[in-house]
C-alpha cells in the first residue's frame, strides 16, 4: 500500500504560495496611500490611489526584487557559509565540540539556559535576530553531538533571542524606533517590560530543557528525529584538540564575540562604550577576513583556502535564497499599494475603542501585519505614528502602545513563514515548517495569554 500521508511543502513552496496569495490580494484589496513627511505616514491622511494588481509577471519576479532588497543579509549568510567551510575542513570544530561534551560529562542539559540568557540579552538589548543566523551552523552540532535532536539546537538561539525580542527593553531598532514615534523615551514602561522579558525567557528555558530532556530519554519522542542536520559529531569520533585547532577556535570565538560587540548601539543604551555601528557589509567583511586567517593559520594553501571558502558559500546558498524570497512578499506588497491600506482598516478598528480594549486591539491587529510586515524598524515607522495618537484619545500611553507592538511583532516573528530567520534557521537545521509549528505552538500560545495579562496589568498600573 502507497504511503499516502501529506507531506509539508518545502520553504520554497511554502513562500511562493504566500507570494501568489498577497498578489491575488492586490486585485481586491483597495490601493491607498498616507501623505508622508520625512518618510512617516501621517495619521488622517489616508486616501485612494490608483490600483496597481500584481500579474504573473511581477510574481515571477518577487522573489528577485526580494533578493535585491535583502541583498546585504544575503551576502553576509554565504561569507558566513565560506567562513565555516574553512573551518570545518580543519578539524577544530569537531574537536572543539567533542572536548565540550567531554568536559560537561553528562552535564550539558546547562548550556540551554546559559545560552538562552545570552542570547535573551541580546534580543531584549539591541534586537538580536538577523544576527543570529551565523550561530546555527555552530551551535546545531553541538546539541547532535550531545544525544539531542536539531530542534533543541534551533529553539536555544531562535526561541532564547526570540523572547529577548518579545520583551525588548532598549532595543533601539523596535523599542527605540517606536518610542520616538509615540512621543515618548525609552525608559517609560521598561520597568513592565523587564519584569515581561523574565517571566518570558524563564518560560522558554523551561519549554526548551523539558523537551530536550524528553528527547535525551526517548529519541522516539524528537518531532524529527536525533541526529537531523547537515553536522553529527558523535562521542566514539572524537579528534584530537592540538594546539593549532586551539588557536583556529579562539579566532572563531574572538569573530563572534567582535559581531556582537560590533552592532550594539552603546551611545543609543546610555553606556560609555565605543561604537563600531557596523552591519552587514562591515560583518561580511569580518567572516571573509577571519576566513581567511584561519586558513593561513591551518597552513591551507592559497586556491585550497579559495575553493573551501567557495563551497561554504555553496552549503548556505539554499538559506539565501530563502530569505531573499521571505522578503520578496514585502516589496509585491508595497508595489501593490496594498500595505497603507491594512495600516488604515487596523487605524479604523482601533477608533472610539476604551483603555483595555484599545490596547488588546492593538497587539492583536499588529498581529496580522507583522505576517505582512516582518521587519519591526518598518512596521514602527508605518505604523506608530498612527497608533500613539489613537491611544491618547482611549486613555492609552504611548509606551503601552509600544509594548502591544513589539510583543506582537516578536511573536509572530517566532513563527510566521515570511520571517526570514524562521526559515533560514530551520533549513540550517533540516527541520520542516510544519514540525516546527506542532513543536512551538504551545509555547507560543502561552506567550500570547502572558502578554494580553501584562498590557491588561499596564493599563490597570497607567
Amino acid at each position: 500500500m502507497k504511503d499516502s500521508k501529506f507531506r509539508m511543502p518545502t520553504a520554497y513552496t511554502i513562500l511562493f504560495l504566500l507570494i501568489i496569495l498577497v498578489a491575488a490580494a492586490t486585485w481586491v484589496i483597495p490601493a491607498g496611500a498616507y501623505d508622508y513627511v520625512d518618510g512617516v505616514p501621517v495619521a488622517g491622511t489616508y486616501h485612494a490611489v490608483d490600483p496597481n494588481p500584481q500579474g504573473v509577471g511581477d510574481v515571477l519576479k518577487a522573489a528577485f526584487s526580494g533578493f535585491y532588497d535583502a541583498v546585504d543579509v544575503c551576502v553576509f549568510i554565504l561569507m558566513v557559509g565560506g567562513f565555516l567551510g574553512v573551518v570545518m575542513k580543519t578539524g577544530a570544530v569537531d574537536a572543539g565540540v567533542a572536548s565540550i561534551i567531554q568536559r560537561l560529562g553528562g552535564r550539558e542539559k546547562w548550556l540551554i539556559p546559559i545560552l538562552m540568557l545570552l542570547f535573551g540579552l541580546g534580543g531584549t538589548t539591541y534586537g538580536m535576530w538577523e544576527e543570529t543566523m551565523a550561530f546555527y551552523p555552530l551551535l546545531i552540532p553541538v546539541f547532535l553531538a550531545a544525544g539531542y535532536d536539531a530542534v533543541v539546537g534551533i529553539s536555544v538561539i531562535l526561541l532564547g533571542a526570540g523572547a529577548g525580542v518579545i520583551c525588548s527593553t532598549v532595543n533601539p531598532f523596535a523599542t527605540g524606533i517606536a518610542a520616538g514615534f509615540a512621543g515618548v523615551s525609552l525608559g517609560d514602561g521598561i520597568l513592565l517590560r523587564i519584569i515581561q522579558w523574565i517571566v518570558f525567557e524563564s518560560a522558554a528555558i523551561w519549554f526548551v530543557m523539558a523537551y530536550a530532556a524528553k528527547v535525551k530519554k526517548n529519541p522516539s519522542k524528537s518531532v524529527v528525529g536525533v541526529g537531523s542536520g547537515n553536522i553529527h559529531v558523535a562521542m566514539d569520533e572524537t579528534v584530537p584538540f592540538t594546539p593549532k585547532r586551539k588557536v583556529i577556535m579562539a579566532v572563531f570565538t574572538l569573530t563572534f564575540l567582535l559581531m556582537v560587540y560590533a552592532v550594539i548601539p552603546f551611545d543609543e543604551m546610555g553606556l560609555p562604550l565605543p561604537v563600531l555601528g557596523w552591519w552587514f557589509p562591515e560583518l561580511s567583511a569580518l567572516f571573509l577576513v577571519s576566513g581567511v586567517i584561519i586558513g593561513l593559520i591551518d597552513r591551507q594553501r592559497e586556491d585550497e583556502i579559495a575553493d573551501t571558502f567557495v563551497a561554504g558559500c555553496a552549503d548556505l546558498l539554499g538559506v539565501a535564497l530563502i530569505i531573499g524570497i521571505s522578503r520578496g512578499i514585502t516589496v509585491l506588497m508595497n508595489d501593490g499599494a496594498i500595505t497603507d491600506t491594512v495600516l488604515h482598516w487596523g487605524e479604523e478598528a482601533l477608533a472610539g475603542a476604551g483603555s483595555i480594549s484599545f490596547v488588546l486591539l492593538v497587539f492583536l491587529i499588529y498581529l496580522p501585519l507583522t505576517i505582512l510586515i516582518p521587519s519591526s524598524s518598518g512596521l514602527a515607522t508605518l505604523s506608530i505614528p498612527i497608533m500613539a495618537p489613537l491611544g491618547k484619545f482611549a486613555g492609552v500611553g504611548g509606551d503601552l502602545v509600544v509594548t502591544a507592538f513589539q510583543s506582537a511583532s516578536g511573536l509572530v516573528n517566532i513563527i510566521t513563514p515570511t520571517a526570514a530567520v524562521v526559515m533560514g534557521a530551520l533549513a540550517l537545521g533540516h527541520v520542516p515548517y510544519d514540525r516546527w509549528v506542532k513543536y512551538v505552538w504551545k509555547l507560543m500560545l502561552y506567550f500570547l495569554v502572558l502578554t494580553l495579562v501584562f498590557l491588561i496589568v499596564g493599563v490597570a498600573l497607567g
